[in-house]
């Protein structure tokens, strides 16, 4: 009870509250500082970047820097490749790891504790690591400088967070169900089709934000991977944009913001049925 009376004290107390005001406004300026830095930084001439106006508005708001980097930098087609990887890679992660996951943790065979030990190795491989035999093996395929040459590479790695994040819900589904359904006449895929995906749903926001962020910022494999300018994704050409001289900043910056904005406009997006999904999580069982 005293404890109970302290924590309302403190709660109610002016000084606590305008404390965890002043802190929330300095961690929330801290976080949105660097997307208005960027923003105003893809609208201004190097002189305003270097010395001039670095921090504050654009004295001259150069819209043409976008135009620069769509057009010059061709971050549309850029823009295109990432967008087209990054859904199929998902698509086949999250396909391929609700499968693996309900023939792991449903079906009753021998090897379902080896083969999941084995999927969770690939938690323990830095992505650094695979770029030379994977390189070699697409090489001898003769796989380079297509669409699937990241695809697939991006969907295998993400493949082990995916079955781990699968699990954790999967366990936690009533075997009586499948058992249920099987009665009711249906078959191992109806079962899988019918009652375990749609009650899967919480885990589809928390596996796809992951597997995005993933497949859309990665630049070693792409860089490694595709040399022709037909294939390369947002972080190769950014890298493109930059001069072996000189270099105009203010394009590199709208080309910044044309790879950044759609990771935050997805995440705000999802943030709701992300934060959904951990607390199903913790309150199942």
């Amino acid at each position: 009870m005293q404890l109970e009376e302290r924590y309302t004290l403190k709660k109610s107390n002016p000084a606590v509250k305008v404390l965890v005001y002043i802190l929330l406004v300095i961690w929330a300026f801290i976080n949105i500082f660097p997307i208005y830095f960027m923003f105003t930084f893809s609208l201004k001439s190097n002189e305003e970047i270097f010395g001039e106006n670095v921090v504050g508005l654009p004295k001259e708001w150069l819209f043409s820097n976008y135009v620069s980097a769509m057009n010059t930098g061709n971050m549309g087609l850029y823009f295109v490749n990432s967008v087209l990887v990054t859904t199929v890679s998902i698509f086949i992660s999250l396909a391929a790891a609700m499968m693996a996951t309900y023939a792991i943790t449903r079906i009753k065979w021998k090897g379902a504790n080896f083969t999941n030990s084995f999927f969770m190795l690939g938690l323990t491989i830095p992505l650094q690591a695979s770029i030379v035999p994977v390189y070699v093996i697409l090489s001898k395929l003769h796989w380079l400088n297509h669409y699937s040459t990241l695809i697939i590479p991006y969907s295998a790695f993400t493949l082990s967070m995916s079955i781990l994040i699968c699990t954790g819900f999967m366990v936690d589904i009533p075997y009586d169900l499948d058992e249920a359904a099987r009665i009711d006449g249906c078959g191992l895929w109806g079962t899988f089709g019918r009652i375990i995906v749609p009650l899967l749903k919480p885990a589809y926001a928390t596996i796809g934000i992951y597997a995005f962020l993933q497949c859309w910022n990665e630049f070693m494999f792409a860089n490694v991977f595709i040399s022709d300018s037909a294939h390369r994704t947002l972080p190769v050409g950014i890298k493109a944009l930059s001069g072996a001289y000189t270099t105009d900043w203010g394009p590199i910056g709208a080309a910044l913001v044309i790879a950044t904005f759609p990771t935050l406009i997805v995440y705000i997006f999802l943030c709701r049925k992300i934060q959904d999904s951990f607390i199903a999580g913790a309150v199942k069982g």
